[in-house]
């Protein structure tokens, strides 16, 4: 093993400095050079390795009252991250240890022990701990498996299909014994990805015609299963092609983040009443009693290549702002990573 490097005095993080409105802009944001502390009784100092970028993040640099605290103003921001322990003044986890935490959006942090998860880098690589057998892939797996109730010979119906969470939910979908898995997603090359790669029998470009439209040609005999990345016409379409007792797992809505108005609500929620369905929001943070057996279960498929997955991995903390916007567009397949 290498020699770990001493930390320097002062290292770089971004700072949240004004809150956006609609589309956040560079100039909301900072780039700035703080001192690197010592970790304190019960604290380690890890050097980050690789950060992430999530869509939710839009939602705390806005100051409104949400599942989780805003980001404060002229402080780092916070997110996934997982590095390489550099200092330690906590038993059980030694120098040289690699731990996944949550103060990303920075070279290094002074992390409590507690809330530090140590991650074996011989088991998978360790961007792998932010996505497939992280927070996002455990998003996947509770919200098909446990929110939507989802049961063998269902057919399922997956937005944001090429995302880091939306590619995991339809192959496990498949491993799972799904009869049919469909995808959208916002280029041909995506969409090329989702039948080709991750197995979904259909897939389409929603970009190039009414969502509507293409669902009901991609699922003739309707779906038992949506789950939600996306909202607006992606979540009204999915309304319209429910079957009797669908479900619906609403994980996220990044059609609308950065409105500033209201958008407006599925047309069609009356549907729901002739087909008994369901539509149920849900959090990751709600679900981790299933980690334990998320980590064996989907770990083995990861080994084995029975279930893929895709990076984009953006280097340097200087484009992690970059990175960030580039995930609201849709820039990414599969879990953006930010490569410090």
């Amino acid at each position: 093993m290498t020699d770990t490097p001493t930390p320097p005095a002062t290292a770089r993080e971004w700072h949240l400095v004004s809150r956006p409105v609609g589309w956040p802009e560079p100039e909301n944001f900072a780039l700035v050079e703080a001192e690197v502390r010592t970790p304190g009784e019960g604290q380690v100092l890890v050097r980050n390795e690789y950060l992430s970028v999530d869509p939710y993040m839009r939602g705390r640099m806005s100051a409104a009252k949400s599942y989780v605290a805003p980001y404060e103003l002229g402080k780092a921001m916070q997110g996934g991250a997982v590095g390489e322990v550099v200092a330690s003044n906590a038993e059980g986890i030694s120098v040289g240890d690699h731990v996944l935490h949550f103060f990303g959006w920075r070279e290094y942090a002074v992390v409590d022990a507690k809330t530090a998860v140590k991650v074996d880098p011989q088991a998978a690589p360790l961007s792998a701990y932010l996505g497939v057998l992280g927070m996002t892939g455990l998003t996947a797996y509770a919200g098909l498996l446990r929110t939507a109730s989802f049961k063998e010979g269902d057919s399922v119906f997956v937005s944001g299909a090429a995302g880091a969470v939306g590619s995991q939910v339809g192959q496990i979908a498949k491993l799972k014994g799904a009869s049919r898995v469909i995808g959208s997603a916002g280029s041909d090359e995506k969409v090329k990805l989702l039948t080709e790669e991750y197995g979904f029998d259909a897939a389409f470009n929603y970009r190039n015609g009414p969502v509507s439209e293409q669902l009901r040609a991609a699922a003739p005999d309707g779906v038992d299963v949506y789950f939600d990345n996306v909202g607006g016409d992606h979540l009204e379409a999915a309304i319209g092609s429910l079957n009797r007792d669908g479900r619906i797992a609403v994980c996220g809505a990044i059609s609308v983040y950065n409105n500033t108005e209201p958008a407006p609500g599925p047309k069609n929620l009356a549907r729901l009443i002739q087909t008994r369905g369901r539509i149920e929001g849900f959090l990751v943070g709600d679900h981790y009693d299933l980690q334990p057996q998320f980590v064996e279960e989907v770990g083995a498929w990861v080994r084995s290549g029975e279930l893929k997955y895709r990076e984009t991995v953006v280097e340097g903390i200087e484009n992690n702002l970059d990175a960030f916007l580039g995930v609201l567009r849709g820039d990414n397949t599969g879990k953006m990573i930010v490569k410090l």
